[in-house]
């Protein structure tokens, strides 16, 4: 096995758009990393789905497509 091929495996403080704060172990070079999604606040995980409706496309689907969904 090869010496000093490998990278450097350390701790990284990560901090996401929400506030949630934790620390993982990564390669990268970086000590402090910056997320806009975490477990804390995607809908997932959360149960709370947000749906962003612009210029009704949402309800133009429904229209179109919603009674194949329906029995």
């Amino acid at each position: 096995m090869k010496t000093d091929i490998h990278p450097n495996y350390h701790e990284v403080n990560v901090t996401c758009s929400c506030g949630n704060q934790f620390v993982t172990k990564s390669t990268m070079a970086k000590e402090n990393f910056t997320i806009e999604v975490c477990s804390q606040c995607h809908p997932f995980y959360t149960g709370k789905q947000k749906i962003v409706d612009t210029a009704g496309r949402v309800d133009k689907f429904n229209q179109k497509f919603g009674s194949f969904f329906k029995r």
